[in-house]
């Protein structure tokens, strides 16, 4: 009888490649929120994956960014950072599609890591020809040396058994890290949060969603339902007339959109109150991220 094996996987790339939408997917379960956007992931969350044989704890990680202007982007690439400096193994992501300058910058922050990378080509069913992944295959082996190279799509599902299959051989013979009933080290109040902020992503356009952040205030959980305040924080007066919208009718959008999400998650109804504040600059300022539940490796 094989040994069981433990160990940390971190899903490394450029912002929005596909990362949570993976995670999401080989966990079967909603784990990290989703957008079409980048910077939607801007923390560190751990996924556990349990079987009787092997844990699995895949580390989804903000995406690298090449030039971190604000110090929330500075701190969002310590986090991936120091995601794949602890991994047993890392899953390099990119778009089988196109090939950026961006990824080429998260490639390089993996010179110095001694742990071994597979590279995933994501998003393969929207490659056609299909010749043209054979093409995109030669040339992601000719970028650096991988354990291995596997072609995959995050959203539709292609190849994760396979990904799945193989990742058990590059951990260490260790025990459950974790309990078998756990699937994320994040607290349901940081779910919430997160819940409510990717409605904001999703109904807000250009760049307002990168100035926006979500802080419970308040998370009680009854015998039959559960109610939650939470603070919806902008940077400027403007943002704040944007998020409430005319008449309220923004917000009351996000509320009920958010609302929904969480009462399936949660599996009972859910009562939310929303309130929009102004905190200037705080995307900018590292005491007011830390404030604001945002990690600092």
């Amino acid at each position: 009888m094989s040994a069981h094996r433990a160990g940390y996987v971190a899903v490394i790339g450029r912002p929005n490649v596909g990362k949570s939408t993976l995670i999401n997917a080989v966990m079967g379960r909603k784990i990290s929120i989703v957008t079409a956007k980048p910077q939607t992931t801007r923390h560190r969350i751990l996924a556990v994956h349990t079987t009787p044989a092997v844990q699995i704890i895949f580390v989804d990680t903000p995406g690298l960014h090449h030039k971190a202007g604000k110090a929330m982007n500075r701190l969002m690439n310590r986090a991936a950072a120091s995601a794949f400096a602890d991994a047993d193994l890392i899953l390099f992501m990119s778009d089988a599609t196109r090939w950026t300058q961006e990824d080429e910058a998260a490639l390089r922050r993996l010179d110095s890591c001694r742990a071994p990378i597979i590279a995933l080509l994501n998003k393969v069913d929207k490659i056609n020809p299909k010749e043209k992944l054979l093409e995109a295959l030669v040339q992601m082996s000719e970028r650096r040396e991988f354990a291995e190279i596997v072609p995959v799509s995050a959203a539709k599902g292609d190849n994760l058994d396979k990904l799945m299959a193989m990742l058990p051989r590059f951990l260490p013979e260790s025990p459950p890290l974790f309990p078998d009933d756990m699937h994320t080290d994040r607290s349901k109040e940081f779910y919430a949060a997160e819940i409510i902020r990717e409605k904001l992503t999703l109904l807000l356009h250009q760049e307002l969603p990168y100035g926006l952040t979500v802080q419970i205030e308040k998370y009680v959980e009854a015998e039959k339902n559960v109610t939650i305040n939470a603070i919806i924080w902008v940077e400027r007066d403007s943002q704040k007339g944007m998020v409430v919208g005319k008449n309220g009718g923004v917000l009351k959008k996000v509320g009920r959109a958010a609302r929904l999400d969480l009462r399936e998650q949660l599996q009972c109804p859910v009562h939310l109150e929303l309130w929009v504040k102004v905190k200037s600059n705080w995307a900018d300022n590292e005491k007011d991220l830390q404030s604001l539940g945002y990690d600092a490796p």
